[in-house]
């Protein structure tokens, strides 16, 4: 098994440089926190670019990710999907664009 630096070096050559990384490799998570390959915990203050963080591994969120797995994981935006459209419209009924 391959410790933290060793895998964070191979990512410098292997993975697209499009953000700078803090040399921290997550294993896993919940709720708020998060931990590193050491066993260290983190506050998880960040979670990603562009998306509504719900916290890690909440079990009604993983609960809801298999139900739709078992339909659709990821659809184009060159293609309608049922949720995207009736989630827009509640986002526009209950925000400015209502």
């Amino acid at each position: 098994m391959m410790d933290s630096k060793v895998l964070m070096d191979l990512s410098e050559k292997v993975v697209a440089h499009t953000y700078a990384r803090f040399p921290i490799l997550l294993v896993r998570g919940k709720g708020t926190r998060v931990w590193d390959k050491e066993g260290k915990e983190y506050l998880d203050f960040v979670a990603g670019l562009a998306v509504c963080n719900l916290g890690h591994c909440h079990p009604r969120v993983v609960k809801a990710i298999q139900k739709q797995a078992e339909e659709l994981i990821h659809v184009s935006n060159f293609y309608y999907i049922e949720p995207q459209i009736r989630l827009a419209s509640l986002l526009c009924e209950h925000s400015f664009a209502g």
